[in-house]
């Protein structure tokens, strides 16, 4: 299974990215290293959206606060750059397949990310990574 992360991303160029206490969400949790992921740098944070994929070098889960009922689990990862995106990805372009229903790729990435504005980790399927390597 490969996964997507959106989150704010310091160093766009950068060779290793380091995420700590992310959010998951659609199996993200299941993440592991050797894992194939494509990283977005988050709009909401002043990136552009799809920047590169890599594979995950440390992948840890984060313990959950005693005393909080409902948590949404948390994980550390580490991540090798193995391509830069050549083409734009992001809310303006996935924008446009809102369909939720029409099985279509671009539509599983506009619903898991930008359906709910919060930076997050989520597994994909095959045919959306197959997608997004189309762009590298």
């Amino acid at each position: 299974m490969a996964f997507v992360i959106k989150a704010a991303v310091d160093d766009p160029q950068a060779a290793t990215f380091v995420f700590v206490a992310q959010k998951t969400m659609y199996g993200g949790k299941r993440i592991a290293e050797g894992d194939i992921i494509y990283l977005f740098a988050s709009e909401n944070e002043g990136g552009q959206g799809l920047i590169a994929r890599g594979v995950v070098t440390l992948a840890e889960e984060v313990a959950k606060e005693p005393g909080i009922a409902r948590q949404t689990p948390r994980v550390n990862i580490s991540v090798r750059r193995t391509g830069s995106a050549r083409r734009p990805l992001g809310r303006r372009e996935l924008k446009p397949f809102a369909n939720w229903g029409d099985g279509r790729p671009a539509t599983e990435l506009n619903f898991k990310f930008y359906r709910q504005a919060t930076n997050k980790i989520g597994g994909i399927s095959d045919e959306a990574a197959a997608f997004l390597d189309g762009f590298f």
